[in-house]
């Protein structure tokens, strides 16, 4: 019984060490995808994406869209991303 008052009290402390742990915890995938976007011709590829975006958004009635540019963007992004993941898995 004076157990149970005492988690009610102090709560339990694998919570918190869960917690702390899940924050600790970053994805290399999305670091390298971000450092890969700043590369040159990924800047080139989402410059292009942004506005093609502004072109169709301005317009009311357009059959229109992005994908080619979106395509174009995703296949720059992964195709620098692809040489670099590895390095980093274990």
């Amino acid at each position: 019984m004076v157990f149970e008052e005492k988690m009610i009290l102090n709560g339990d402390p694998d919570e918190e060490e869960e917690e702390e742990e899940e924050e600790e915890l970053v994805d290399p995938l999305e670091t390298i995808r971000q450092k890969c976007e700043e590369t040159e011709h990924c800047v080139h590829a989402r410059e292009k994406l942004e506005a093609c975006e502004t072109r169709v958004g301005s317009r009311s009635e357009t059959t229109e869209d992005c994908t080619e540019e979106l395509f174009d963007f995703l296949h720059a992004r992964d195709h620098c991303v692809a040489h670099k993941v590895f390095h980093s898995v274990k």
